[in-house]
């Protein structure tokens, strides 16, 4: 049994088709087929406010690509959500119906906290039970913030900074200072140290370029600021020939990581773990607690 998420992103737009698998009763996801595809929405909506013509006929073309590997891989259910760069386009709603209607895909755009509660389901399973988290969920238009304490979700925020916003210069005056105030204030309210999570590319991305890849999936503050640092160091260019990096993402990754550092400097975490999942491994979990509630 197959399920898949599109996750239309500010900067890309993901497909992910997971298999079921069964082990004495313990259920688990095996990723059978990802492919990532840079539409950019964000830089049309953060700078004009809507999204081109030209990109309604990509997101269109890519939809429909999506759709026939669906179809060969014959999957039991999908979804597509999308995220900032749809909410913040003022004709998002009249391609939604135009693509609903052509392609009979539906498109659901939804908001900052919904976001952050798919990602939260399945990255809690991820981690240790008696240890205080702050999520951090970069995307191109905002960044998602969670607290966990015993695996409890004590609080959740969305901030309008992203990587493509910050690259455009679209971020407002003051959301930086909103965002390290609400994590400090968060930070006074549960004692002990705090761990970092980290998700989304970019910081997986920069989690590979590291030479300190471990068992545990954890990266050191001053680790990720070296790789930053160094990342930073080359031209676009470079990022492209030398460290390999896609187009799409050797332009975003450094404003990617002053985000996963600056939140970790407000909350004092000394280390970040990247357990490499996110928006579209939220959507298969949810899909299938789905088929499975059906099935009662």
């Amino acid at each position: 049994m197959k399920f898949a998420a599109i996750d239309i992103g500010s900067n890309a737009a993901r497909l992910q088709i997971s298999s079921v698998l069964e082990n004495n009763g313990a259920i688990s996801f095996k990723r059978i087929e990802y492919v990532r595809f840079a539409l950019r929405l964000g830089h049309d909506v953060f700078i004009d406010g809507v999204i081109s013509p030209d990109s309604e006929v990509r997101i269109f073309k890519l939809l429909h690509a999506y759709k026939l590997l669906m179809d060969l891989h014959e999957v039991k259910d999908y979804s597509i959500c999308a995220t900032s760069a749809m909410r913040e386009a003022s004709n998002a709603p009249d391609i939604i119906t135009r693509i609903h209607k052509i392609l009979d895909m539906k498109i659901n755009v939804i908001d900052g906290s919904r976001e952050a509660e798919l990602i939260n389901d399945v990255v809690v399973q991820s981690l240790h039970p008696k240890k205080n988290y702050l999520h951090i969920d970069v995307g191109g238009g905002s960044t998602e913030l969670n607290i966990y304490h015993n695996r409890q979700k004590l609080a959740s925020k969305s901030f309008k900074i992203g990587s493509v916003r910050l690259l455009e210069g679209k971020e407002k005056e003051g959301d930086w200072e909103k965002m390290q105030k609400w994590i400090i204030h968060q930070k006074m309210e549960i004692p002990g140290q705090m761990i970092a999570v980290g998700t989304g590319g970019n910081i997986s991305k920069l989690y590979n370029i590291s030479e300190k890849v471990n068992e545990s999936k954890t990266m050191q503050f001053s680790e990720l600021q070296r790789i930053s640092d160094y990342v930073a160091s080359f031209t676009y260019e470079e990022r492209v020939h030398k460290l390999r990096l896609n187009t799409d993402r050797a332009d975003v990754i450094v404003p990617a990581a002053s985000i996963y550092l600056a939140a970790m400097k407000a909350a004092g975490c000394e280390e970040i773990f990247v357990p490499d999942l996110g928006l579209k491994d939220g959507i298969i979990q949810l899909l299938y607690d789905r088929h499975m509630q059906r099935k009662k």
